[in-house]
């Protein structure tokens, strides 16, 4: 007959028990380590707790003082003195000015005209008698004739410069010249693109005629006259 075990002495019977004890325990110490915090004293003062003391001292109400006035002085009325009638005022006697039969009339003679000087030159649209272009003689418009001569001059002794044709020159140049008081041509003035051109221009003004010059009140006078010339290439 085999002898039994006693069941209280047995060794494994709550080993299970301890196991699972044991990994309780070791689980918490892990946890409480693993959640465990330490802080660390600041040198700085927490502003949340500090007594900040506010720098900004309450200012007193405003008030505004009326200023005083001064008393207004009583200053005592000015006195007006009466005047007494002057009654030595000789009175004046106002004469007419205007003439009657009694009136001296004075003579012609003793009359003194004052000469009124004639402008040395009159500009061509004001002038009293125009210049005349010779062949103008009978026309019925002076002034319209005169310009149909000088164009019909320039087309007559117009000659296109054969420099400013190889250089391809072209344009306008304007041409003012006066008719001097002996019906002679003078003082011209020219304006245009180029030299070679005004040159052109002012050999066409320098063949001109004579003419017969402008009058104002019957006196001759300087008359200007202005007209383009127009230099084109075909």
């Amino acid at each position: 007959m085999e002898p039994k075990k006693n069941q209280e002495l047995e060794l494994k019977r709550n080993s299970l028990l301890y196991f699972s004890i044991g990994l309780a325990a070791v689980l918490l110490l892990t946890y409480v380590a693993l959640e465990w915090k330490s802080y660390q004293k600041s040198p700085y003062i927490d502003i949340a707790k500090a007594d900040v003391l506010s720098e900004l001292d309450e200012l007193p109400p405003v008030t505004i003082q009326q200023p005083e006035l001064p008393k207004p002085k009583i200053q005592a009325p000015a006195i007006i003195e009466i005047a007494q009638d002057d009654l030595d005022i000789p009175e004046t006697t106002i004469e007419a000015n205007e003439p009657d039969q009694d009136t001296a009339v004075i003579a012609i003679d003793d009359v003194s005209v004052v000469e009124e000087e004639e402008p040395e030159i009159v500009p061509w649209k004001t002038v009293e008698e125009a210049p005349m272009f010779p062949g103008c003689e009978n026309a019925a418009d002076q002034r319209e004739c005169f310009q149909n001569m000088i164009q019909k001059h320039i087309r007559k002794n117009f000659r296109y410069p054969e420099p400013a044709q190889e250089m391809g020159l072209q344009g306008r140049v304007n041409v003012v010249f006066t008719i001097q008081k002996d019906g002679s041509i003078g003082n011209v003035r020219m304006r245009g693109p180029h030299e070679v051109l005004k040159t052109e221009a002012s050999r066409i003004i320098s063949k001109l005629p004579k003419m017969t010059p402008g009058k104002q009140r019957g006196t001759p006078v300087k008359v200007p006259f202005s007209i383009p010339i127009t230099f084109r290439l075909n």
